[in-house]
């Protein structure tokens, strides 16, 4: 350790600059990873979030809400299921409306059964109880959209009053509004008023006693041609986009999760091929190559934890904001995993540099070579 630490100290200019691109590249990696959740979440937080244990959309949907539409005919054919204990309707529509003085696109959410179609948590007030009520997201509570604001349905007129928020209920990228199914279809009629009705996008569905949620989803699937349920977990998951978006990240994460390693390990390499004289010197005093290999990966982890230090600090305070319509979250799972990758794949990197070191014959200090490349 006292090798390492005096190395360090007399080159620190080289080492800073090291770990302040370490540091760099955690903070893109964890920042990369919060902005695909939230991305991710801006889309679908309305089915991650709400109550219902399995949604049944129709075939022709393709498992997206916007375009599912579930007859009448359909939905008694999925109540009547064995294992369905509880079955309800869930609709979504995206209407142009007028609030907080603006004019803005919001996606409104009707469900007929609370508990079945409902935002799971509330951060303040109240789930709506009467007609002309709705919960709202609550990061768009200060554009119109606070408790006791009115939102007017354009054209039409028809108002719809804030009671309470939720956290994360957005539906594709849009401020989103949860109310009961009379109050949707209000709002249907108000914006078209030559609208026959408002059919369901999908059946919310919960589970009898003694039934699993993917018992019931095998069951509507195998007894409903016409139907496709999907655990919420899986509606969430298997949502239009959601894969291409993870995909396209993935790519990104691989090849930070390359980088920082190659940079280490060729700093590394690199040093140790530059000190080779000063090395050959330490053997040829009787220093042996273990506690030299042992000075070279104390050097290698202080580098990484300090590194990983800067760029879990600079995370921090911007993982707790609101990118847009973007909701940012600190992520504990992903730091835990970047971290423990990255130190891995660092030490792993280094032990290029430390095979050099071992390979030093203390006999070249008389001949004047060093470390061969």
């Amino acid at each position: 350790m006292f090798l390492a630490l005096k190395e360090i100290r007399r080159a620190k200019g080289r080492f800073l600059l090291l770990t302040s691109s370490i540091g760099l590249l955690v903070f893109l990696i964890l920042f990369q990873q919060t902005l695909q959740n939230g991305l991710i979440t801006s889309f679908i937080g309305a089915i991650r979030n709400q109550s219902a244990p399995v949604l049944v959309y129709s075939v022709d949907g393709r498992k997206n809400l916007q375009g599912s539409v579930i007859p009448p005919d359909l939905a008694q054919q999925i109540s009547a299921v064995e294992g369905v204990g509880n079955a309800g309707q869930l609709g979504q529509g995206t209407f142009s409306v007028q609030a907080g003085g603006a004019t803005d696109s919001i996606a409104i959410i009707g469900y007929d059964t609370e508990g079945l179609g409902s935002p799971t948590k509330l951060t303040d007030g109240r789930l709506p109880q009467a007609e002309g009520e709705a919960v709202a997201l609550d990061s768009a509570s200060g554009d119109g959209f606070g408790t006791g604001d009115i939102v007017t349905v354009t054209p039409g007129g028809y108002e719809l009053t804030v009671v309470g928020h939720a956290s994360q209920i957005g539906l594709q990228a849009t401020t989103t509004m949860f109310t009961t199914y009379p109050t949707f279809e209000a709002a249907v009629t108000s914006a078209n008023p030559d609208a026959t009705g408002a059919p369901p996008a999908v059946i919310t569905v919960q589970p009898a006693d003694g039934f699993t949620a993917e018992e019931v989803v095998a069951a509507i699937n195998d007894q409903v041609p016409d139907a496709e349920a999907l655990t919420r977990a899986d509606a969430e998951a298997q949502t239009p986009g959601v894969a291409q978006v993870q995909q396209s990240f993935l790519i990104i994460f691989l090849l930070y999760g390359l980088v920082v390693p190659l940079v280490t390990g060729l700093f590394f390499l690199i040093l140790t091929l530059q000190k080779a004289k000063s090395l050959t010197l330490l053997r040829a005093l009787g220093v042996s190559g273990g506690r030299l290999v042992r000075s070279l990966t104390a050097q290698v982890l202080i580098v990484l934890i300090a590194g990983l230090a800067i760029g879990i600090g600079l995370y921090t305070p911007l993982s707790q904001r609101e990118l847009g319509s973007i909701p940012l979250t600190f992520q504990t799972g992903a730091v835990v995993f970047w971290s423990v990758l990255l130190m891995v794949l660092g030490v792993l990197s280094s032990l290029f540099a430390a095979r050099r070191v071992l390979a030093i014959d203390p006999i070249e200090a008389t001949t004047g070579s060093g470390v061969g490349t």
